[in-house]
């Protein structure tokens, strides 16, 4: 089809893993660096995590590639097996012969003494396990137990997991914080940014013996904003792009086609990889499924249980009594002491907060920073109770408890009474017991409405979604069909930043625009009301 059209010896875009067409980004080569070093002397575990796509196995296979000679290395892909069955793979890949119907630990001694016979050898045994969020805890676990053999120096044998960022939230899980513990080396994969897009496309173009200049500046920059800078899918869109042009008879790929095949690849995609140009779109996984209960009447319902389905998302991971049953629950100031001792994972509360909002948060998204796919806004800031009951939405208090550094979700708001999330419980206790704990630090997940900043003269939604906020904010009439940002709208805004305390200029910002979408959130959970 389309290589000879464009002057290539095949395609450059194919997602079939070719070692020709091995592209080390910075990151990439960053990420070798880091688990080589884990997997050092002293070293037993090391692990890569990075979203579908981003090159995790590209990595490893680098890395295999690189193995001094004493090295024997063994590669599993997407295990999803019992314990038994996780012994007897490891056999199958280093040809170890064990008895039909193997137990538990017999499969564990031919293991061993493998072990042993590779090290009197001169060998270092390397497992790679590919996709391992997929392993169960019982699972990982046993394999811990594997690596227990080791002499004075080293392990005997060695493992690298790689898996998708849900294997960093599996580990931890208080069943596997001995393997947490003993990962020395740790790397999670980002997509490539602008820049590196730009030369991952050239290179690909250039080892198929083609142009590197087939996409200009422009067109890479849309492939890159568009595909999140995710390899795979920039190989789609490139693959796909080729085609367009080669069926129209063209030897150049303007902007326009490199456009209809985003488009093209993208709708197919899951909505964390939508445009943001559509922010409708960006709501919370669930959203398309409250506006259908809203739709039927059901709004009541959702306002009250921050609807069912996300409640059923949150108690897996993060379990919640009843609210009846929590305000029964016979809470001592002790008690909430040591979980909150044991709560000083910040990433974990954040991570946390999120799932009140029935979403999985990303590793980016768990320091509360924001990725190109991140659906919420996140930002720390400081304030007191009345700042809290005017925000409405749970937070995550930073607390000092006799100078340890401590936190918990605000779930709840209610009189004098608070339900905190700690450390994967929910309690209800007396404000009094948390006032002398908090200084006023805090984090707060949002769901922003604006991407852009608004001045006078703009036109659009954008727009007529400003005059409707501001409106209800500030108790004046809505205009209909309120599509300009004139004069009204601009001392709308002018109101606004006099009674929030902001440099009033008539300009809907940053600053202006968040508070605004803090003070107006509909969908999300509430502060105040009954959860």
């Amino acid at each position: 089809m389309y290589p000879e059209f464009f002057g290539l010896i095949e395609h450059p875009f194919s997602i079939v893993p070719n070692s020709r067409y091995l592209y080390l980004s910075q990151r990439h080569k960053e990420a070798m660096a880091h688990l080589q070093s884990g997997l050092g002397d002293g070293g037993g575990f090391a692990m890569l995590t990075g979203e579908v796509g981003t090159g995790k196995t590209t990595v490893a296979k680098a890395i295999l590639a690189g193995l001094p000679a004493h090295t024997r290395a063994g590669f599993i892909l997407n295990p999803t097996f019992s314990e038994r069955e996780l012994l007897e793979a490891i056999c199958d890949e280093f040809a170890i012969q064990y008895p039909a119907q193997a137990t538990l630990k017999q499969l564990s001694q031919v293991l061993y003494q493998f072990l042993l016979n590779e090290y009197a050898n001169g060998i270092q045994v390397l497992l790679v396990i590919d996709e391992a969020q997929h392993l169960a805890p019982d699972v990982l676990e046993q394999l811990r137990l594997l690596t227990n053999l080791e002499t004075e120096s080293r392990k005997l044998l060695k493992v690298l997991l790689i898996g998708q960022p849900e294997l960093q939230f599996k580990l931890q899980l208080p069943q596997l914080r001995q393997l947490a513990q003993r990962i020395t080396g740790r790397y999670h994969l980002l997509p490539l940014d602008e820049s590196e897009t730009a030369h991952y496309i050239r290179f690909r173009l250039q080892q198929a013996g083609g142009d590197g200049n087939l996409f200009s500046a422009r067109g890479a920059k849309w492939i890159a904003q568009q595909t999140h800078g995710i390899p795979r899918l920039i190989n789609l869109a490139c693959d796909a792009a080729l085609k367009n042009a080669y069926q129209a008879g063209e030897r150049n790929i303007n902007l326009e086609r490199v456009k209809q095949a985003c488009t093209q690849v993208m709708s197919f995609q899951s909505t964390v990889y939508q445009p943001q140009s559509a922010p409708q779109a960006r709501r919370f996984p669930l959203a398309g499924v409250m506006s259908a209960l809203v739709g039927i009447g059901a709004a009541a319902a959702i306002a009250y249980w921050l609807p069912p389905l996300i409640s059923q998302q949150i108690e897996q991971q993060w379990p919640l009594p009843a609210p009846a049953e929590a305000a029964q629950q016979a809470v001592f100031p002790q008690t909430v002491e040591d979980a909150l001792r044991q709560s000083t994972d910040r990433e974990q509360a954040v991570r946390a907060l999120y799932a009140v909002w029935g979403y999985e948060a990303s590793v980016i998204e768990s320091f509360c920073q924001r990725s190109a796919s991140s659906l919420l806004e996140c930002e720390q800031n400081m304030g007191d109770w009345s700042t809290l009951e005017q925000l409405d939405l749970p937070v995550v208090l930073t607390l000092s408890l006799r100078g340890l550094r401590t936190y918990a979700v605000l779930y709840h708001l209610q009189g004098q009474q608070v339900d905190l999330l700690i450390n994967q419980q929910r309690v209800r206790l007396d404000r009094k017991w948390i006032e002398p704990l908090w200084q006023g630090e805090y984090r707060v997940v949002w769901q922003p409405s604006f991407y852009q900043t608004l001045r006078s003269g703009m036109r659009g939604d954008d727009i007529t979604l400003l005059d409707q906020k501001l409106s209800r904010l500030l108790g004046e009439p809505q205009r209909r069909n309120v599509v300009l940002f004139d004069k009204e709208v601009k001392r709308k805004v002018e109101v606004f930043q006099r009674w929030q305390n902001m440099q009033v200029d008539g300009i809907a910002g940053r600053q202006t625009l968040r508070q605004l979408d803090l003070m107006t959130q509909q969908d999300g959970p509430r502060l105040m009301e009954a959860q």
